[in-house]
């Protein structure tokens, strides 16, 4: 289906518009026939001018907060669950992921979206184990093409959108890959793939990443699927010490939910102004089922968990808007449990996340595992970024300063006092 999203829809709806205003103006005085037919001519066009106008406002506002992909997410007729079998308590229905077949996927570069591309790429996933389907965007770092870490595996960011929202909204609204590279390139953090697969499964509803059987396997898609078919195509780490999900708004919620549940899978999570009850989300699967409302609850998870898991949290927003909450989180959490929360201003909105990219990613370096990048030497130019059309192995920048980050190991649970103002 055409996608709501990018310039091109965004320049014909404004193009529509202005000639529903502009036509009226040539031809008003011009219309022939009965008074009647003449009012109902001038009427229809009043009414097309004013609905072009509200279209345009809607598209814009939807261009710029990336709320609805395609015309199917938008009527809330299209659906990306073809099965939801019980999984399980660790969605993994038993099985041994590790010695399953591995998934091939083929990734073609994004040329039909300028606002992204054409650094990324993009599949279609077929959720084996979940019963989930949808596409996936990848951005590799400049390093991974280079020969110097062509045996390198590298660590990963799933990165997850709100609701309603896209897989593209981290790149085409947070700019995601254009802040970060030069970051990577600069040695500020660490090089990073970056995977953004889709959230939206269910028509008209939020699926609170959560696993219900016979409505939705969203855990097992983001947690195992995903997972798996990022291990399988890319030098990626395979472990959870290589891993990490982000995410913002309903988003956040689900990385926060993520990293707490899966610390196997999970070493970190980021959250954007996120929320611990997933009644927060009216939309959420689980805001309508009191256990699932209950357990998927990131403060829950914490208090109820056999042994604290081996995760870390960066959580941020305003007192009502996330950050409240990650103080809320910070005082259940014991060690290794690791929580920080930021204050922030601005509001629930993109353009209060977009400049928290850098500090989070850069918090992030000191946490995961993978290969630690080289500042270009005193006098030196940037690496340019890898071919669209590469996605093996790569590497490194020339000798200059190491990153410099935290010690990943998180000793214990801490509240930042920073404020953040975008």
């Amino acid at each position: 289906m055409t996608s709501l999203t990018g310039t091109p829809f965004l320049a014909a709806a404004f193009i529509v518009a202005l000639l529903a205003v502009l036509v009226p103006l040539f031809v008003w005085g011009r219309i022939g026939g009965p008074a009647v037919v003449r009012g109902a001519v001038r009427l229809a066009m009043v009414m097309v001018a004013q609905t072009s106008a509200i279209v345009a406002v809607f598209v814009a506002v939807n261009d710029q907060y990336g709320l609805y992909d395609n015309w199917g997410d938008l009527l809330g007729t299209e659906s990306h669950v073809s099965a939801a079998p019980d999984l399980g308590a660790d969605g993994t229905g038993g099985r041994n992921i590790a010695d399953s077949p591995r998934v091939r996927q083929t990734f073609t570069p994004v040329t039909d979206d300028p606002d992204i591309g054409p650094e990324l790429r993009r599949t279609h996933l077929t959720g084996e184990l979940s019963g989930a389907e949808g596409e996936v965007y990848v951005w590799l770092p400049p390093q991974y093409d280079d020969p110097a870490y062509k045996n390198k595996d590298f660590p990963v960011v799933e990165l997850l959108a709100g609701y309603p929202g896209s897989a593209r909204d981290w790149w085409g609204n947070l700019d995601v890959q254009t802040q970060l590279k030069p970051m990577t390139e600069d040695g500020e953090a660490k090089p990073f793939i970056l995977v953004s697969p889709r959230t939206t499964l269910l028509p008209g509803q939020d699926t609170g990443c959560v696993n219900q059987p016979g409505v939705v396997n969203a855990d097992t898609w983001l947690s195992v699927d995903v997972r798996k078919m990022v291990t399988d195509n890319f030098r990626a780490q395979k472990s959870a010490a290589g891993w990490a999900v982000a995410g913002f708004s309903a988003g956040a919620h689900c990385a926060a939910k993520l990293a707490l549940e899966h610390p196997d899978r999970f070493r970190a999570g980021i959250a954007l102004s996120g929320y611990n009850d997933p009644g927060a989300e009216p939309s959420s699967v689980a805001a309508h089922d009191t256990r699932l409302r209950r357990e998927t609850n990131p403060l829950w998870i914490i208090a109820h968990a056999k042994t604290p898991p081996l995760t870390s949290l960066y959580l941020t927003g305003e007192p009502a808007d996330g950050y409240n909450d990650g103080l809320a989180l910070q005082r259940a959490a014991k060690p290794p449990t690791s929580v920080t929360a930021v204050r922030t201003t601005g509001g629930h909105r993109v353009t209060t996340w977009k400049p928290l990219v850098p500090q989070a990613f850069r918090w992030l370096s000191g946490v995961l595992d993978g290969p630690v990048p080289s500042a270009p030497a005193t006098g030196g130019s940037r690496t340019s970024g890898p071919p669209a059309s590469a996605h093996l192995p790569g590497g490194a920048h020339g000798p200059g300063r190491p990153l410099a980050t935290p010690s990943p190991s998180p000793v214990r649970a801490q509240a930042s006092t920073e404020k953040v103002k975008p």
